[in-house]
């Protein structure tokens, strides 16, 4: 997922790859991401309720709310594509409804932020560590949240020095020719996957990960990988970081699932008193 403005010179397209990613979206994964927002925001729908998604992506995730019932659905984000993507699936699933409203945005924008009116769920996943300012746009994030509302995000667990080598990767990434990518993407695939598929092959069970995959959030393993890996601007936090950060601001945290030491993203649900 994307919504980028940044000084970097690099910058990773999310909205191209999500373009392939929809291309192929498949109503199981549709209804795991259902099921991943029922599961972190504690609900079996949101009717009544009003959600955000900030840093839309692939759409997949706003789609989701308006599956769940949201009365109220807007869409934004920084990479063009990514916004197409989101109406692609408005035009497939919910062409006439005036309630899913998409457009341009960014994250770091207050005045645009101020004009949303306020949310009961505001949603942003794997977006506010792309931004190349993260704890403003965590900022940011509360003020289209409602008294009582709560904020779903997920950040990049901070994994210290491992860290510092996965944004030297992505920096690389992005700084290679589209033709020569695949030098680093190749590579990264076993540092990512590597375990798993291990793991599975002294199970008995080779490609077992692969073949659940879309149940992790409703996406696939390739597209994940490229996400991952050319994700850049890159910024990382510990858990007790945001924990402090929203505490100091008068949220308490309601949900966390962290990724223990390892990499990926921790997801966090907050309430706004």
């Amino acid at each position: 997922m994307s919504n980028a403005v940044t000084n970097e010179e690099l910058r990773f397209g999310f909205g191209e790859n999500w373009g392939r990613f929809i291309a192929n979206l498949a109503e199981e994964q549709i209804l795991e991401a259902e099921k991943s927002l029922k599961a972190m925001l504690r609900v079996e729908s949101l009717a009544g309720k009003k959600f955000l998604d900030i840093g839309s992506g692939s759409g997949l995730f706003s789609l989701a709310a308006m599956r769940l019932g949201a009365s109220m659905v807007r869409s934004f984000d920084y990479d063009i594509q990514s916004v197409n993507c989101t109406r692609e699936l408005k035009r497939r699933y919910f062409p006439h409804a005036s309630h899913w409203e998409i457009e341009p945005g960014s994250a770091l924008d207050e005045a645009y932020l101020q004009t949303l009116g306020t949310f009961d769920v505001v949603y942003s996943w794997g977006v506010l560590h792309h931004t190349g300012a993260m704890w403003q746009a965590l900022q940011n994030a509360l003020l289209p949240l409602d008294h009582g509302g709560l904020l779903f995000i997920s950040i990049y667990n901070d994994q210290g020095h491992m860290s510092k080598i996965w944004r030297w990767i992505k920096r690389a990434y992005n700084a290679l020719p589209r033709r020569l990518r695949f030098l680093v993407l190749l590579p990264s695939f076993f540092l990512v996957y590597g375990a798993k598929m291990a793991g599975d092959i002294l199970r008995g069970k080779p490609l077992h990960y692969f073949r659940n995959y879309s149940k992790i959030r409703g996406m696939s393993p390739w597209r994940d990988l490229v996400d991952w890996v050319g994700g850049y601007p890159f910024e990382v936090a510990k858990p007790d970081d945001i924990f402090e950060f929203y505490a100091s601001r008068g949220l308490e945290l309601r949900r966390l699932k962290t990724v223990g030491s390892g990499f990926g993203c921790n997801e966090y649900v907050f309430q706004k008193g």
